[in-house]
This record gives C-alpha cells, structure tokens and sequence, in this order.
C-alpha cells in the first residue's frame, strides 16, 4: 500500500489516478522519463498519479516478478503496466516505507478501483477480468507468490541487474544499503535566493501558514512535509528554488568574489548557475547543448531576480570551443557534465529503469571529452569545479 496526500487521492477517483499512473508507467518503458510524461497529465490528476508513479517506479522489480508469477505472458503493455500499478500498492512493507500520517489505500479498494480503471477504457476492457482475477489471486496468495520472488535481486531491490552488479563491484561494504537509501523518497529542500529574502524570513513565512522547516547547509531549508512548491509563499517573490542540499555544495566550493568572469558549462536547468549568481556579482556565461532546456535557465535567473546585462546564455556544446568560446579565459569554472544520473534515484525514481549498462561507459566518455576542453578555458590561478551526480565510479 502507497500512502499520498488525502487532498490528491479524495478529489479525483483512485480509478483515474491508477489509469494515468499506468500510462506513466508504460512511457517509462518505452523510453520517455517521469517528469516529461508528468508534464502532459491533467493537472488535477498530477499530484496523486505523481505519488502512485513514483511509488510503483520503486517497487517496479518486485511488482513486474509477481505480476510475471501471475500471468505468465504479459498482455497489451497499457494493461501490464497498471497491473504492475495496482500490485505495488499492494505491497506491504515496501523498501520505502509508508508515509507517516498519510492515509494508505485498503487492499479491496485497490483492485475494485483497478478494475474500474479497465473498464472504463477502451483499451483495457478485455482485460478487466484478468486485472480483477489476478489482483484478487495476489491477496489470496501473497505470502507464497511473495516468496516466490524473494531471491530474484531485481524484486528485492527494484533495480536492473545491471546496476545491481556495479554496486557490488564498486562498494562491497555498502552496495546493499545504497540500494535500500535509493528506494527512500528524497526529502523537498529548497536553497533561499540571499538576493530576495533571509533564511529566516522564509521559514516565518512558511510557519505562518502552518508549514514546518528546518535549516540545512548555508541557505538551505528542508520542508519537512512535502507539498507542490507552488503552494508555498514565496515562490513567485524569487525567494529560493528547490535544489537538493548536495547541489547545494557546488557554488559555494568554488572561491567566487565580485567581478570573476565565470562559465557554467552544463548550466540547464539551472540551479547552480542561480546560486553562483546569488553569491556574488559575475559576468556569467551559462551554456547548454539543450535549447528548450536553456529556456527553463533562463526563466528561473529572471523569477529570482538575477538576469541582466552580466549574464549571457547559449546553445552549444561545452566541448566545442570553436561554437562559443571567445578566447578571454575564466576565473571558475563549474561543469556539471552529463551522466547516468545514478546518485539521485531516490527523486528520480524512473531512471534507474530508464538507464542502459552501456550508458556508463558512453556519457563517462563524454565528460572526459567536456573536461578536456575546459581545462583550456581556466586563467592560471582559475578553478575548474567537476561536478557529477552519478554513484558510478566511471
């Protein structure tokens, strides 16, 4: 069972957020991630079919094992996909745990409510049957068809085989408490904008409206009950921007003081080169190989405040330096380069099922193409800061 928001689950039918959720998780399978699939959902559906995608994203190992338990050959991918769904809701004591003081779904409502989502879709109505009587045959089976599964490593730690091996080859000590942390839902942290507000003045305005946080690093705030960031004050103000409490360590690694002329080189979406911009004042060239991902940097710098004549964006390829570099050399440097994304599966649950075993290898190459460019790119008594959010040592 999933715990979510008792706003998100009572307002609009748990038939349709299990229909979206499946949808979500069949896109993941063909290749398309989370937050883009997310995006395209009705937004009164999205906080709730959110919350059930994620979960069912990190009990997908498990959840495909039992489903393949029950019917052998999977049918149409849409019905296997909310299968998969329903069952991870109906997992008990899942890695991640449940949510405490969220209200939990009772097991008779899940699969009444999945069969409610096959029938009412043309494409899942012929399966309406299988979903009921495989759902019902989990609840009457669960302790067998559990253990069943229980030494298959992708059901117990709902990751590709794959990324299991390179953990075990890479960390023999912690290889299994990773895999359990990474099934742990990440925390919502924000980083206060110093241009715009206080620390202080954030958390008192979020008090006053009955949400509790704490301080965490230089700037940073952990909201301890999650909630959409645009229900908190102060978001349109500029007053700070969601970035995890390890991002948060990368701006203020490197020695910035007013004047430095600086390249952030993988700039998109942008929150780093925000917080080198709040630092200090710099002439900032922010780069990124992605155009449509270039416009969100440039959407947040003029929401916090901090776009101006000083800071200059651009679509190119960082290891090209003939497409952009105008031969003046920076003081800092800050190449957030390209990878698997490996060390941020507890917010991103879907990429682990995204990611390919040869992916490590291809963006490993890539950034040490990216880095080999930008070292020619530092004046002398510069800093290159190489930042990666993967746990893979490649």
């Amino acid at each position: 069972m999933v715990a979510v928001s008792e706003k998100a689950v009572l307002a609009p039918p748990l038939s349709s957020i299990l229909l979206t959720s499946a949808v979500a998780v069949q896109e993941v399978m063909h290749g398309r991630s989370l937050t883009e699939v997310l995006a395209e959902t009705e937004a009164r559906l999205r906080p709730a079919t959110q919350a059930v995608a994620f979960h069912a994203m990190r009990h997908l190992g498990w959840a495909d094992a039992v489903a393949l338990q029950l019917v052998p050959r999977d049918p149409a991918p849409l019905a296997a996909a909310l299968l998969r769904v329903a069952l991870s809701l109906l997992q008990e004591d899942g890695p991640g745990g449940p949510v405490p003081g969220m209200p939990v779904y009772a097991p008779h409502t899940v699969v009444d409510q999945a069969v409610r989502a096959a029938d009412g879709h043309r494409r899942l109505a012929s399966y309406k049957g299988l979903i009921n009587g495989s759902l019902r045959r989990f609840l009457r089976e669960r302790e067998a068809l559990t253990a069943a599964v229980a030494e298959d490593p992708i059901a117990r730690w709902n990751h590709p085989q794959w990324w299991i091996k390179l953990l075990r080859q890479a960390y023999p000590q912690q290889w299994q408490e990773l895999l359990r942390s990474a099934n742990v839902p990440a925390p919502l942290t924000l980083r206060v904008n110093r241009r715009r507000a206080t620390r202080e003045q954030v958390m008192a305005a979020f008090e006053a409206v009955g949400i509790a946080s704490c301080a965490v690093g230089q700037a940073g705030l952990m909201v301890l009950v999650p909630r959409p960031v645009l229900q908190l004050p102060g978001y349109a103000e500029g007053w700070w921007s969601v970035q995890d409490a390890g991002a948060q360590l990368a701006a203020q690694l490197l020695p910035l003081a007013d004047g430095m002329r600086v390249l952030d080189a993988c700039a998109a979406p942008g929150g780093k080169t925000a917080h080198m911009l709040e630092l200090a004042d710099l002439e900032m060239l922010a780069l990124d190989a992605d155009e449509r991902r270039l416009q969100r940097v440039s959407e947040n710098l003029q929401r916090l405040g901090l776009d101006g004549p000083r800071v200059r964006l651009a679509t190119a390829d960082a290891a090209d330096l003939s497409g952009w570099w105008d031969g003046r050399p920076f003081d800092a440097v800050l190449a957030d380069v390209p990878c698997t994304a490996s060390g941020i599966v507890r917010r991103h649950p879907d990429i682990r099922w995204l990611r390919r075993a040869p992916d490590v290898a291809r963006t490993a190459a890539q950034q040490a193409r990216i880095a080999d460019a930008l070292w020619q790119v530092v004046a002398p008594g510069g800093h290159l800061l190489y930042v990666t959010c993967s746990i893979f040592p490649a």
